[in-house]
């Protein structure tokens, strides 16, 4: 039984169930509180306003990288462009939703009536950025050994997969903004030299605040794929 304000009993068997070390209960109700709950009745029911999962997210964004980022290190010998690649792919929003989907997070956020209403529960930033709270939870009460094992748990299936695996260049360069809550990229054509059947066009790829690079080729196409590409090795 649990009163007003304390982790639901259903909630803290299923964190049990799913690897977490549960001690303090408050950290645990931070990392599955939403903004939005704060302005909501259960709110105010429980004593006012509550810490929402923000820090922890911080936190466990930083403790998912470097997880990953040692999995992918010690896994094979691949250039540091394709292991940014994939670990972008890996920690990206849309896997921690798709973690936190399969794990249950849906059935145990606290948001806000209207957020939940607006489909709050299956809201991809919601559910990713929950499921780095969690990792970040889990690491305040547990440290980073234990954190580390749960990550490789659940991300078993991602990390044997394919995912950010020989990806054309210019989706690779869109994935690794999206990881990096970057601009999208964009191209443009700043030279084209050369008679039309011999045409040679140069092409720059810019993403603000990271930085540009270019590359020519025989068609703009192509220029761009080999932007992208450098651009990857570069800032990746």
């Amino acid at each position: 039984m649990s009163g007003a304000g304390d982790l639901p009993t259903a909630t803290r068997d299923w964190l049990v169930e799913a690897g977490f070390g549960v001690s303090d209960e408050r950290v645990w109700l931070e990392a599955l509180t939403h903004g939005s709950f704060n302005g909501s009745r259960a709110a105010a029911t429980s004593g006012g306003r509550e810490m929402d999962y923000q820090r922890l997210e911080f936190l466990g964004d930083r403790v998912l990288g470097l997880s990953v980022a040692s999995w992918l290190y010690h896994a094979g010998d691949a250039p540091e462009g394709r292991l940014s690649q994939r670990l972008n792919a890996l920690v990206s929003g849309r896997t921690c939703a798709r973690i936190a989907r399969g794990l249950g997070v849906p059935d145990h956020i606290r948001l806000g009536k209207q957020a939940r209403e607006d489909g709050g529960a299956d809201s991809d930033k919601i559910l990713g950025d929950a499921m780095e709270a969690l990792i970040g939870a889990n690491f305040v009460e547990n440290g980073y050994d234990h954190t580390r094992d749960i990550v490789y748990a659940l991300w078993e299936d991602e990390l044997a997969g394919d995912a950010g695996k020989a990806k054309h260049p210019k989706s690779a360069l869109q994935e690794w903004a999206a990881g990096n809550r970057r601009a999208m990229p964009s191209y443009s054509v700043v030279d084209r030299s050369g008679p039309d059947h011999a045409a040679r066009f140069t092409v720059e790829v810019t993403i603000p605040s990271v930085g540009s690079a270019e590359a020519t080729a025989s068609s703009k196409g192509e220029a761009e794929k080999l932007a992208a590409q450098k651009f990857l090795e570069q800032y990746g």
